[in-house]
């Protein structure tokens, strides 16, 4: 089968939020007056520097790096600061059935008894809840050092099946979660059409995700018109979901986006696309579609060799998330080979059992550990473990939400995170070697401060809208469970 001719120049967009109402002005944090920040240790796109005051314009951008001999006192200052990190992939609704699936039930318990689970917790959610969970844990993210999210959103429609009046009603309570806390949003909505490959008629359980092509693009383009802000791009939901006829219609209908797939996350899913396809679930995606730097493939956790350095050489990023990987018991990603390929990554929190940055990091370099019974996996010789994933994910996340972040460099976007240098595990340390501390050797998380496009989000490890925020989402949960 000859290659789709879908691909088009994928440039990187900018995002920002700008408040928009007094009620949304509100909700922005502590604004630096001066939009300037002076950094005793910053990790720049050019390296570790010493003692530089870092610039911005109201859109958000930084418009100079400049050095700076001591502390100023007319700028705000930290000790340590870091580019924010991109979270890639997301379910956020999932967060509030975190801890609700760890009761054994046989002996053959897998992510596809898991996901009986989330189909039974899903029919409960109201818009509202959706809005009030999303904003309760892209705020955990930010307090973890995520910067952005990438939302794969899939759930459009009523419990039923039935549609909302406005059919981008669920979408817009993620992004009304977004703009209450914040965080830069990349949305994702997803496309789902059958339940497995061939074709497969929708499980009812499955009621609440499913689309034909022309109600979903009426989605997309309702999204792009009212939200010209946010970038919007598509999520295939996986090659058992769609077909070929759909997906090669989604790319031609949306060429200059970011594409998100779930690909390769179990072998059940891998056996199955061998009997209907001719072929494993990369190696299919990779001889049919043109696979590029706009496409991000989540997990793609079964990849043989061939595959692996085939996907590396794409320009496509593995979109990982280490600790749902682990909870659902998936396998592990062959991160050692893919490294040596060179090939791009970034992490996500997927299900949201634990919000994590350090966490997501950490799993993947010690999975690879445990597998190979050897130590320090994911790092060239001589080099930091810690500060070498760290400045990949960022900038692999950042490629694959079209977000012009993941570095401190001018003309990009002033999001950054700040670390208590103090704390044991990373005191006395400096540059890498702190990173290091937060990631391997920390109990707590020393993420104190986080700017999303120059807003001062996270102050002293705290959200202004945490309390209210914070209530609202244990409200929402008591209903919740009490409808069990």
């Amino acid at each position: 089968m000859a290659k789709c001719d879908l691909h088009a120049n994928y440039c990187l967009q900018k995002h920002y939020y700008k408040p928009q109402s007094p009620l949304e002005q509100s909700m922005i944090m502590i604004k630096n007056d001066t939009n300037s920040l002076f950094a005793k240790q910053v990790l720049l796109a050019t390296g570790w520097a010493e003692n530089v005051i870092i610039t911005w314009n109201e859109a958000g951008n930084i418009t100079s790096i400049t050095d700076q001999q001591r502390k100023n006192p007319a700028y705000e200052s930290v000790d340590f600061l870091l580019p924010g990190m991109s979270n890639l992939h997301c379910h956020s609704f999932q967060r509030a059935m975190a801890g609700l699936a760890e009761i054994s039930h046989s002996p053959r318990d897998s992510f596809w008894t898991w996901r009986d689970l989330m189909y039974r917790f899903v029919v409960k959610l109201t818009p509202k809840d959706v809005q009030i969970i999303a904003s309760f844990t892209y705020m955990e993210m930010l307090q973890s050092g995520f910067t952005s999210i990438g939302e794969f959103h899939y759930l459009h429609q009523q419990p039923d099946g039935s549609k909302y009046d406005d059919p981008a009603e669920m979408a817009n309570m993620v992004i009304a979660g977004a703009k209450e806390t914040g965080i830069a949003l990349t949305m994702l909505p997803v496309f789902y059409a059958h339940s497995d490959f061939g074709g497969a008629d929708p499980d009812p359980h499955q009621n609440r995700f499913t689309h034909n092509l022309d109600d979903f693009q009426l989605l997309i383009n309702k999204l792009r018109q009212q939200h010209p802000e946010i970038i919007t791009g598509i999520a295939p939901h996986s090659l058992r979901a769609v077909t070929l006829e759909q997906l090669t219609e989604l790319l031609r209908n949306n060429p200059n986006y970011p594409v998100h797939i779930h690909i390769a996350e179990q072998m059940t899913e891998v056996r199955s696309c061998e009997q209907h396809l001719g072929a494993r679930p990369v190696q299919w995606l990779l001889d049919n579609y043109q696979i590029d730097d706009r496409w991000c493939l989540v997990h793609a956790t079964h990849m043989d060799k061939n595959e692996v350095k085939q996907m590396a050489n794409s320009g496509a990023v593995a979109g990982l998330c280490p600790i749902t990987e682990a909870n659902l018991g998936d396998g592990i990603f062959d991160a050692v080979e893919y490294a040596k390929a060179n090939g791009g990554f970034g992490i996500g929190s997927d299900s949201c059992v634990r919000i994590d940055l350090a966490d997501e990091l950490r799993t993947l370099e010690y999975s690879q550990r445990l597998r190979d019974q050897k130590r320090v996996r994911l790092a060239p010789t001589k080099t930091s473990v810690g500060g070498h994933l760290y400045r990949q994910a960022a900038k692999g996340g950042a490629q694959a939400l079209g977000q012009n972040n993941g570095n401190i460099a001018i003309g990009e976007t002033a999001s950054f995170i700040s670390l208590d240098t103090t704390m044991p595990s990373l005191a006395e340390r400096s540059k890498d070697a702190i990173i290091d501390g937060w990631i391997f050797a920390s109990q707590n998380s020393p993420v104190t401060d986080v700017w999303v496009a120059g807003n001062h989000l996270i102050k002293d490890k705290a959200h202004q809208n945490q309390q209210e925020i914070t209530a609202n989402y244990i409200k929402c949960l008591r209903r919740l469970l009490d409808s069990n």
